[in-house]
């Protein structure tokens, strides 16, 4: 049954998606992602990752008591598990890749400081949902990769590899869902290593992440209208709706955190959203990413921007998931 996205959860959206869009290239679908995905589960604990500043790093060795509840309160951007986030909708990951200083052979997620769940513990989740929707394609981008040694590196590909084996799309050609369904396939892995791209062809490159790196969600809107003019990239690439902290903002608003200034952003960066068109066209977008997806409709307007598409419309005459500006709100 074709039907539009549903408010809130959408698990098995690109199962129920209109005929005419099931052999569009992936790369001209709009598709939900979520920034930083693993950060839900922070060690506050844990030491600052050792590529940020070294003045950073200084302060985590003298106050350490002080130094990690801040940056967990500004390094958390999602707040639920990979299979929840899928449950929504969302199908791009962003899985930034650390190992830590005294976690031996394991390899955990990072942003600022490392988080509690392993790498090998949260692609077993993805395994086991995708396993339960066959007809869900998920795009996974592994990156930074702080501290991996080439042997980390290989392992790592060994394990994608052998855990989801017939499911990866090779990088050959850019699917469609048709195509994917036709061959079983549901995981897209982007590896940001050129080494290790070049040696596995189930392994993608790096897909192009546009984000304005300013805590100003005008900012953020006037990055991605300034970027639309120049054109868009070939293939898969991200529109980043995520707000980000630098050092001066943090000082300056002690009390504040990444979630409350994105719950105050939610309706501009939104409303943005849903005046979107995706497609090949030079203003067309793909992977449109954001904090926090389960806080608001999200997830529905951005599944929505497809019905837009020629054919793709609903039958009831009104776009699924494109949400007015009294339904743009956040869900507390």
């Amino acid at each position: 049954m074709e039907d539009g996205p549903v408010p809130g959860r959408n698990p098995d959206w690109m199962a129920r998606i209109p005929d005419v869009l099931r052999d569009v290239p992936l790369c001209d679908l709009a598709i939900p992602g979520s920034h930083d995905s693993m950060s839900f589960c922070l060690d506050v604990s844990s030491p600052v990752v050792g590529s940020e500043s070294c003045l950073l790093r200084l302060t985590d060795r003298l106050l350490p008591c002080l130094t990690r509840p801040c940056v967990y309160r500004w390094a958390t951007t999602q707040q639920s598990v990979l299979s929840d986030q899928c449950e929504l909708g969302v199908r791009f990951l962003d899985l930034r890749i650390a190992k830590k200083p005294t976690g031996g052979d394991k390899l955990f997620f990072a942003h600022g400081i490392y988080t509690l769940m392993t790498v090998k513990e949260a692609l077993r989740e993805l395994a086991r949902w995708l396993d339960a929707h066959p007809k869900e394609v998920v795009i996974v981008a592994c990156s930074h990769f702080d501290s991996l040694t080439d042997a980390d590196h290989s392992l790592l590909v060994e394990f994608i590899i052998s855990l989801f084996g017939k499911k990866l799309c090779s990088s050959k050609e850019i699917p469609s869902l048709r195509s994917c369904w036709s061959r079983g396939q549901q995981i897209i892995v982007s590896y940001d290593n050129k080494q290790m791209v070049e040696r596995h062809p189930e392994l993608w490159d790096k897909i192009p992440y546009r984000y304005a790196n300013s805590p100003d969600p005008k900012k953020v809107i006037a990055y991605l209208e300034a970027q639309k003019t120049e054109g868009r990239p070939d293939g898969f690439y991200v529109c980043g709706l995520n707000l980000t902290e630098h050092a001066p903002y943090i000082f300056l608003h002690p009390g504040q955190s990444m979630r409350r200034i994105t719950v105050e952003a939610l309706s501009i960066l939104l409303g943005w959203t849903a005046r979107q068109q995706p497609g090949p066209r030079g203003g067309g977008v793909n992977i449109i990413c954001c904090d926090f997806v389960g806080l608001s409709q999200f997830c529905s307007t951005v599944i929505g921007l497809n019905y837009k598409t020629p054919g793709g419309g609903h039958p009831t005459g009104r776009t699924p998931g494109a949400s007015s500006s009294a339904e743009v709100g956040t869900r507390r």
